[in-house]
Formats: C-alpha cells, sequence, structure tokens
C-alpha cells in the first residue's frame, strides 16, 4: 500500500516515525513523504516536504550499505537526537539524572571494523539485508583501515575456496594493522604459510584465525595511559582512539581521589591502566587472553601505583560486597547486556563512588535504577559519540554515595 505519510519523530534506530507507528527509514522529522507500507515499516518513496535538516550524505553507499543511519541530518539536530537517546532510556527507566551535552569522540575515525566476506564481495551488510555492499573505501574509517582493504581481499581470495562466509576483524594500531579472519574454521599448514606471505606482502602486524596466530611480524600495540597494550587478535577496543581518550578523562575525572579502585568488565585495560597512575588498581574480566595482556602491559611499564589482573566471569560470578570492601571506588564497562547480578552486588557494598560506562543506554539505565535504590545517586551522565551516523551511543555516568 502506497500513503503519504507526515513524520513526527527521529526513532532510536534513526527511522522516521509517522503515526501508528510506521517506521521509514532515511525519513527526518516535518516532513511529507509517500512511502510504501507493509504493516508498521514503510519504504521512502518520495518526498513531498523536506526538512530544512536535512543535508547531502557524504557516502555514495549511503542509504545501501547498513553501516550508517542517518548521514542526512544537520548536525544540530543529529546531537540532539543522539543525547535525546540517553534521556529518553533514563525518563523510561525513572532515573533522574542532569545528561551533558554529546561529547564528539570520532576523531580520526574508526580504528576497528568487521568486514564481511560473500560470494567475492567484501563489505558491511546491506541495511536490513544479508547481502554484501562491495565496498572500495569507507569515510568514516581511519586511514589506515582504508589501505589494508587490498589486504583483506586479497587473503579473501586466497580462502574463497574453502566456500565458507568469511569475516575481517581489522584493527588499526600504532604498529600496523592486525587482522583476525572468523568463519574459516582450521586450514592446513600450506594455506597457513601462503596467508602468512600475504601478511608479509601487505605488511600486516599480525594475522590469526579465529584468534589463533597465523603470523606475528610485530606486536600490534595501543595505548591506555602511561601503558602500551598488545592486546589479543580480534579484542574488544573502544571504537575510535578519541573515545578511549574522552571516556578515560570522564572517567578518572569521576573517580578523583579514589585510592583503590576495582575495575569490573576490564578488557585490555582501557580504564585499568588509564587509572593505575593515580590508584591502585584490580582488574577483572572472563576474558583470559585479554587479562593476560593487562597484567603484561601493568607490569612492563614503569611508575604505576599497585594493578593485578584476574580473570573472572562477572555474569555468572560477580564478586560480592565483602570482597569489594577493600575498594573505596569501581568503574564499570559491561557488554550491551549490561552488569545486573554485578551491579546487585555493587549496590550493597561500602563503595563511595561508582562509574559506569555503558554503549546500551536502556540497560544503563536499569543498572544505575538498582544502585540508585541501593543508596546511590547518579550525579552527572554524559553521552559520548564514538560511533558517529549510527543508532549508537556511549555515556559515562556517575553514582555517588
Amino acid at each position: 500500500m502506497t500513503a503519504t505519510l507526515t513524520i513526527e519523530r527521529l526513532g532510536h534506530r534513526g527511522d522516521g516515525v509517522a503515526r501508528g507507528p510506521v517506521f521509514i527509514a532515511y525519513a527526518l522529522p516535518g516532513e511529507i513523504v509517500e512511502a510504501e507500507v507493509q504493516g508498521e515499516r514503510g519504504r521512502l518513496l518520495a518526498l513531498q516536504s523536506a526538512s530544512p535538516d536535512r543535508i547531502a550524505p557524504f557516502c555514495p553507499h549511503f542509504t545501501v550499505c547498513g553501516g550508517c543511519a542517518v548521514q542526512h541530518l544537520a548536525e544540530s539536530a543529529y546531537r540532539a537526537w543522539k543525547r535525546g537517546l540517553v534521556v529518553e532510556a533514563l525518563a523510561q527507566a525513572h532515573v533522574e539524572a542532569p545528561v551533558a551535552e554529546l561529547v564528539d569522540a570520532h576523531g580520526a575515525g574508526r580504528r576497528r571494523v568487521v568486514l564481511h566476506a560473500r560470494a567475492g564481495r567484501l563489505g558491511f551488510a546491506e541495511a536490513r539485508a544479508h547481502a554484501i555492499v562491495d565496498l572500495d573505501a569507507c569515510p568514516i574509517l581511519v586511514p589506515a583501515l582504508n589501505a589494508a582493504l587490498p589486504a583483506a581481499r586479497a587473503l579473501e581470495k586466497q580462502l574463497r575456496g574453502l566456500g565458507k562466509p568469511l569475516d575481517f576483524a581489522l584493527t588499526a594500531t600504532s604498529t600496523g594493522i592486525d587482522c583476525d579472519i572468523r568463519g574459516a574454521g582450521r586450514v592446513d599448514e600450506r594455506m597457513r604459510l601462503r596467508l602468512a606471505e600475504l601478511a608479509a606482502d601487505f605488511d600486516l602486524a599480525r594475522l590469526a584465525i579465529h584468534g589463533d596466530v597465523v603470523v606475528e611480524r610485530r606486536a600490534p600495540l595501543v595505548r591506555f595511559g602511561r601503558a602500551e597494550v598488545a592486546p589479543p587478535p580480534g579484542a574488544f577496543l573502544q571504537a575510535t582512539g578519541a573515545a578511549d581518550e574522552a571516556l578515560s578523562a570522564l572517567v578518572r575525572q569521576g573517580l578523583a581521589g579514589a585510592r583503590r579502585v576495582v575495575d569490573l568488565f576490564s578488557g585490555c585495560g582501557t580504564f585499568a591502566l588509564a587509572l593505575a597512575d593515580m590508584a591502585a588498581i584490580e582488574a577483572y574480566d572472563s576474558d583470559k587472553p585479554a587479562v593476560a595482556a593487562l597484567d603484561r602491559a601493568a607490569r612492563r611499564t614503569p611508575g604505576l601505583k599497585p594493578a593485578r589482573a584476574l580473570a573472572r566471569d562477572l555474569f555468572h560470578r560477580p564478586l560480592l560486597p565483602d570482597e569489594l570492601q577493600p575498594f573505596d571506588a569501581a568503574v564499570f564497562d559491561p557488554p550491551r547486556v549490561g552488569a545486573l547480578e554485578q551491579v546487585r552486588r555493587l549496590a550493597g557494598a561500602r563503595l563511595k563512588r561508582i562509574v559506569g560506562v555503558s554503549c546500551n543506554p536502556a540497560t544503563f539505565a536499569r543498572d544505575a535504577a538498582i544502585l540508585i535504590a541501593g543508596g546511590f545517586r547518579l550525579s552527572a551522565v554524559t553521552p559520548v559519540d564514538q560511533f558517529r551516523h549510527s543508532a549508537h551511543v556511549e555515556l559515562v555516568g556517575v553514582f555517588q554515595r
């Protein structure tokens, strides 16, 4: 069915929302559009009246590639929408807190990316589809990642005979590109040798398959505070270097004066190592290789206060209030599902301050409500935009007793 609709607001995924509701990708509030409507979804056919906030997208793949949702939205409206995602999530959980203006943390661009390879095509999935948009460049990536696309194509061509869908996790580090190939399964020694030769041809720092290192020509390094860390293949890092700096600065500010800090869901040490020059640190994460990388970096970096890193599944074995007794402050940065069980224990501990970092405002708001019920006050929330042009937003919240 074709209908003429007025767009009332921008949804949390970046779609225009008309009364119904009907969700229409790439439509903006205030616009009158013609759309092909099926149930709650509409496909934009034509604009009858365009929003003054509509701008020309900068990428030729926009509206086909599923990576970006709102390249067509002017800066001021974009910033208000991104901040509003956090405000709305807190309101829905009945959490009251001041929300600062959006911090731009795009910097030089995304330093890590996962490219999908299917049937000789390499790139990102189409919007709301499984087909792959074949990319020659992506304008939101750091230049080093765009320069690494030929390497990924050469590796894909070498592995194409396996007949398997492949993913290439690429990370730009200070010493070169780190590449972890996923989906290939085990390959024979002849293939590993050929892949190692390609890594040398394209000057990759390291090449791995499912975390199993094929060749490490030099250690891939990233800096957290004073420390340089060699993360394991495919390790989680903040999407941009600028986000590392912005988030770490907010965490340090929120924990200023703390003497003993526990870092929960620490990963490779984004916050633990950034804090270790001002406080003694104990860091926990379920990813054993990441914990080992954090520990090595802490031991090799002079001038840090005592820092311990321990492997522990905080979803199934959260630290208990008695175990949290030695600390006066905590920072937690869980996956998108949040930190429900660990937060319940934090709420019962005698900590003075907690800083929560999250890439999901909804689960953060749920967890914040638990801490508030336990006697904490959410004194500040800062949205941080490291996923520019997407519907994702990071945030930092500071809790105090």
